[in-house]
């Protein structure tokens, strides 16, 4: 069904999972990867029968962040190309920070640099113990640049700053005490944790969480406080009118489930 060569792409069940497949070198990522995943989050969300995406990595981690061989290329490349094959990186983090669908990321082992920007770009991250976070990219004279909006966005402006600036490597519990991850799967309970997450993402009105990401989209990133008003008024106005908007308020006056629940 998808021919990718650094990434894998399965579905079941309105879920659809994008495993980055390079285990032999820790998952990082070089430009083909980058390209083929923001191929990916385009596929995916033309697909009306997948309502999430799970983001994982093959092997024992995650993703160690950019490939060595692809950084030492670009030392010898020039402005021209490390400029566009730096807005792919940004265009990878944006496909998945603005997909119509719920993504959810999951880690284990690491997250290493630009890795992070795929972890904060995910509606939801979740890491298993044991697994280390680090922005270190300063401890080699780089900035990390791309993923900065991404990581502001989801833990703010002074813990941006202090994990940044030290590249200090955290473990799962202070990336959850941080706010770069959500929660932490233990091993033991990890399928039955996904599951139920899983189960309550469905439960939620396919529409209604299109609609919530873009609200949330347009909120954080275009709109001031005034103009924001009047759009939020209008969407609830037209969502109240809609088939789905009817069904759910229905199936709860009623006590039952609505039709889009199994």
């Amino acid at each position: 069904m998808y021919d990718f060569k650094t990434i894998q792409i399965e579905s079941k069940d309105q879920v659809a999972t994008i495993w980055l497949n390079r285990p032999e070198k820790r998952n990082a990522f070089n430009i083909e990867m980058l390209e083929e995943l923001i191929e990916s989050y385009g596929l995916l969300a033309n697909k009306p029968d997948i309502r999430i995406i799970l983001l994982r990595g093959r092997g024992n981690v995650f993703c160690a962040g950019a490939d060595l061989q692809w950084m030492k290329s670009a030392l010898q490349e020039s402005l021209e190309l490390n400029y566009h094959e730096s807005m792919r990186l940004s265009d990878c983090f944006h496909a998945i920070y603005s997909s119509p669908k719920v993504t959810v990321g999951i880690v284990q082992g690491a997250a290493i640099g630009g890795a992070n920007g795929l972890v904060a770009a995910c509606d939801v991250a979740i890491a298993v113990p044991d697994t280390k976070f680090s922005l270190s990219e300063v401890r080699i004279g780089l900035v990390p640049a791309c993923i900065a909006p991404f990581i502001l966005k989801r833990i703010g402006e002074s813990r941006t700053r202090y994990l940044m600036l030290t590249g200090k490597r955290i473990d799962e519990n202070e990336a959850l005490t941080y706010g770069l991850i959500n929660e932490i799967y233990s091993q033991d309970e990890f399928d039955e944790k996904l599951e139920r997450l899983i189960r309550q993402l469905k439960g939620a009105g396919p529409q209604a969480l299109v609609r919530c990401k873009e609200l949330i989209y347009n909120i954080v990133n275009e709109q001031t406080y005034e103009e924001s008003r009047p759009y939020t008024a209008k969407m609830i106005a037209e969502i109240r009118k809609s088939d789905e908007a009817q069904e759910g308020m229905n199936a709860f006056l009623e006590k039952r489930k609505p039709n889009w629940k199994a």
